[in-house]
Parts: C-alpha cells; structure tokens; sequence
C-alpha cells in the first residue's frame, strides 16, 4: 500500500452528487467534510449531474447550505450538455418543446434556442429532462412531436434517483414512456456519454481527474468511456453485490465505502497464480465461484474478489454474478 491518499494521486475529482454527496435534502455523513479537504491539497473539484431539474446555480447554491464548497460554474449539468449538443445541430433561435422543468428551459435559451410549451408553436425538436411537475398531458405532447420527426435528446436516462425515502423513478422511466409510445429512442447529452465528464475536465483545466460515483451505468460508464479513472462510492445506488457482478464496461478502478475513504491511502491487490490479495484478504475463481478468505463486512474481501472475478470474466458484456463462497482464515 503507498502512503499517499487515494485522491492526493490525481489533480481533480469530479463528482456526482444524488447518492454521493447527498441523498435528498440531506448531506451524507463526511461527504462535506470530505470535499472541503481538497482545496487544502490543491485539487479541483467538479459536481457532474444528469439532475435536469435544477439550475446549475441553484445546484451549487444547494450545496452551500450543506456546506459544501461550491461555486456556480463547478457544477455541470446534463441539461447544459442537452442545450449544446442541440445548439451544435440546430439554427440559432430554432423552436425547441422544453418537456421538463424552467431551469432546462433557461439553458435551452441560453444557447440562443427558443423554449416552446406546445406541438402548436411548431418545434423542431423535444428536450427531455427530469421535473417532478411532468404529467402524461407533458409526456402526450412529446410524443406528437417525435411522431411528427423532430429531433428528439434527453438529458439523461437514469432509471431511477435516490430520496430521502428511498429509490424513486427516475428520467429514464419518463423517457421510456415516449419511447414506448414512438418506437423511437433518443439522443443522450449526459451520462453515461462522454461529453459531460470531458467539459467538466475542462473547466477545471484537469489532466488526471477522478470520477466518482455511486451508479455503475451512469457515473462509472460514463467516466470509463471518458477515459478517466473511476471510483464507485457504496453510498447510494449500487452495493459491494452488483459492483462484483458488473459488466465490463461499468467497472471502478477503486470502490470506497464513502467519500472520506478518498484521503486515506488504497490497497494494493497484487495476484500470484491465480490468487488475488488486498490487505489481508484473499480471492480466487474456481468452477465459476469466488472462494474468499477474509471477513463479509471487510471491503478487501470485495477488493480481492472483484480483481479474482474480473480477471477470470474480462469481456462481460452483460452483469454476472458469481457464487461466492466465504472460507474461514
């Protein structure tokens, strides 16, 4: 194990927020405390979301009052990406159906396209992004304007999002709705695609950023298709199960209980013929089960278990769970 903390080796974190740095109205305990850490150690910090409900100020305004350190264009929103990936298809001051909240209409005026609210004023494309507002009349008229051939872009496809009372649909179920009633399916401008993560990197001028995230088909894949390195955070959506059993695309380079583990120094797993070891921890495959000495509750054993796993499934294309079997030191 080296000595440096986990974080200390890149030069930005770029961040999700439901489920990581918050779940509903509430900070998750130490992820304040946490991200304050970095600016002491000059690394930048970005908060990348699919959210398409609120403004990114209103975003980074949120996460003053948890006491976060958040300044307005730290955040990176998927409407953001949603309005530039339309601007860069479509003329300026093109109609745009807005089937989603004000703050994703804001940003579609903001690359000089005009929000409209109806199929009668003529838009030319459907922006779908996630309000809690939206009824099936919303979804209804979105539907007769993709029938009707106009370029269609969600900002995201999150089937679900955490709340304080638990995992509650998400965007992508709304968008599964149109796409059911159309045949058709949509652009995507955030997550999992790369064009979020790489104008985060950006702002903040990173080389090395680390993407972190608790989603494994949105935060993880999205930054793996970016290129940078990931690390999947056991505060939210996915658990030490379903990161074992990920398809290959949506596989961390790290996995952390929460965001303090960021500034304590990784394990190593190192492997000798066919045995992985993280701490003191060990895993290895046979007969398509993963034998584990180590205890349940210790995240080594999941460590070595995913590196034993992984090594042995290197192409899963889809999510495959292993017997594990647990053995006594």
């Amino acid at each position: 194990m080296s000595d440096v903390s986990l974080v200390s080796r890149f030069d930005a974190l770029l961040a999700d927020l439901d489920g990581v740095v918050y779940a509903g109205p509430h900070a998750i305990p130490g992820a304040v405390e946490s991200l304050k850490q970095l600016s002491g150690l000059g690394i930048g910090l970005g908060y990348v979301t699919n959210n398409a409900s609120r403004s990114p100020a209103d975003v980074a305004a949120h996460l003053r009052e948890l006491g976060a350190p958040a300044e307005d264009n730290q955040v990176v929103s998927s409407s953001q990406a949603a309005a530039e990936l339309l601007a860069s298809m479509l003329a300026p001051g093109s109609r745009i159906l807005i089937t989603g909240s004000p703050a994703l209409a804001r940003e579609i005026e903001l690359v000089g396209l005009v929000p409209v609210a109806g199929q009668d004023e003529d838009p030319v494309a459907v922006v779908q992004g996630f309000s809690p507002a939206i009824g099936w009349k919303d979804l209804a008229e979105a539907t007769y304007v993709v029938n009707a051939g106009a370029l269609w872009v969600a900002t995201n496809t999150d089937m679900s999002i955490p709340q304080a009372r638990g995992i509650a649909p998400g965007n992508g179920t709304l968008v599964a709705a149109v796409a059911a009633a159309t045949g058709q399916q949509p652009r995507v401008a955030g997550k999992p695609e790369a064009p979020l993560f790489h104008s985060a990197a950006k702002r903040l001028g990173a080389e090395r950023p680390l993407v972190v995230g608790d989603r494994l088909d949105t935060d993880i894949l999205g930054g793996n298709n970016a290129g940078f390195a990931t690390v999947a955070v056991l505060t939210g959506v996915d658990t030490r199960e379903t990161i074992l059993a990920a398809r290959a695309a949506e596989r961390p380079e790290y996995i952390i209980a929460n965001l303090a583990d960021l500034h304590r120094p990784y394990p190593d797993v190192t492997h000798d013929d066919g045995t992985y070891t993280c701490g003191q921890s060990t895993a290895r495959v046979a007969n398509g089960a993963v034998g584990i000495i180590g205890g349940q509750d210790n995240l080594d054993s999941w460590r070595a278990a995913c590196a034993a796993w992984w090594a042995a499934t290197p192409d899963a294309a889809a999510p495959q769970a292993p017997k594990l079997v647990w053995l006594d030191h």
